[in-house]
């Protein structure tokens, strides 16, 4: 009996460790990159905003779908900042967990609670039950997550759909005049993009051909965001991003004077960039690009400029930037997005 106890002890000391040590090491990762975008995914693709953008030599894996969106599935464009808030949330609180998820919380917090105060499901029926039943909650919990989180993978990030698109960019130009590989440039990007009732179909979209001055724009883009964001002028960010972007950019901005932070982003290089796709949806042009760039993030305390996370050393991230363009006008950030 001692030793069961014993035994019980030790698992519920881990359960509660890890369980603190988890949020933790969520918020630390989050503070040391709290570059534009605080590297999250957020923003729109137009039609494709739920198809996984097609892998590259820049970034090889699979792009991370969007924890911050204005689209919804199956809508051609941007339906309103609802469908962004209905995105938010941790793991049990996904778009469409429901009752699953409320379920799987419920089990764990259950869980829990019964390894801390000596209880299990069979805790009456002796000490070999009270194993039976510690066994049965951690199986359970285990069980229903996996089956949670596989669910809601094959809903929101149909990327086995997508695995065949076609890889633009073979790495970096070696004339040196430019990171952006510009080899993808050499025709119209083909639009085949379907699946699954997400995203659009290759009768919405036309091929739309990435020049030279594009690249230059997409490069320079990545500079001034970020400028505009360490500067924290949302003014700035208005003009070089979407209204959507640009919501989410102030957003952030609010929550770090909030938290008495600012963020200073200083020496952002673009170190290597290659086009995934680009697509033209009415008089709306798309280019999805990825970038590999290295740049300083520092996280100070505002007003005494206390170092709270990052350092003077540079780092270098691997994103997914898609910007947009209407007849007339600009190139603009439309989204950013994760790669695994």
């Amino acid at each position: 009996m001692n030793f069961l106890h014993r035994t019980r002890g030790v698992v519920a000391a881990l359960a509660v460790t890890i369980a603190l040590a988890l949020p933790m090491a969520m918020v630390l990762s989050s503070a040391a990159d709290a570059r534009a975008g605080r590297s999250s995914s957020m923003g729109s693709r137009g039609s494709r905003s739920f198809a996984a953008p097609p892998s590259t030599t820049t970034a090889p894996g699979a792009a991370q779908p969007f924890n911050r969106t204005y689209s919804q599935p199956g809508s051609p464009g941007m339906s309103g900042p609802a469908a962004g808030a209905a995105n938010k949330g941790g793991f049990f609180n996904r778009p469409g967990m429901g009752m699953l998820g409320g379920l799987a919380a419920g089990f764990l917090g259950a869980g829990l609670l019964g390894m801390l105060f000596g209880g299990g499901f069979l805790s009456g029926l002796g000490s070999f039950a009270s194993i039976i039943g510690l066994v049965l909650q951690v199986a359970l919990v285990v069980i229903l997550a996996r089956l949670a989180w596989g669910w809601w993978q094959r809903r929101n990030n149909p990327q086995a759909a997508y695995a065949s698109g076609p890889a633009a960019g073979q790495g970096p130009r070696p004339d040196g005049v430019h990171a952006m590989d510009q080899t993808a440039n050499q025709g119209p990007q083909p639009a085949n993009r379907s699946g699954f009732g997400f995203g659009g179909s290759a009768s919405n979209d036309r091929p739309l051909e990435i020049k030279p001055e594009d690249y230059e724009a997409f490069e320079r883009l990545l500079g001034d965001v970020q400028a505009a964001w360490s500067n924290e002028d949302i003014d700035r960010l208005r003009q070089l991003a979407t209204p959507e972007m640009a919501s989410y950019f102030a957003k952030d901005l609010e929550e770090n004077k909030a938290a008495n932070d600012i963020n200073k982003v200083s020496d952002v290089k673009l170190l290597q960039g290659d086009l995934a796709e680009a697509w033209r949806e009415g008089e709306t042009d798309y280019a999805t690009v990825a970038m590999r760039f290295s740049l300083v993030d520092k996280t100070l305390e505002r007003g005494t400029n206390r170092l709270v996370a990052g350092s003077e050393t540079p780092i270098e991230a691997t994103e997914i930037w898609t910007f947009t363009r209407r007849p007339g006008a600009s190139w603009e950030l439309a989204a950013i997005q994760q790669t695994n």
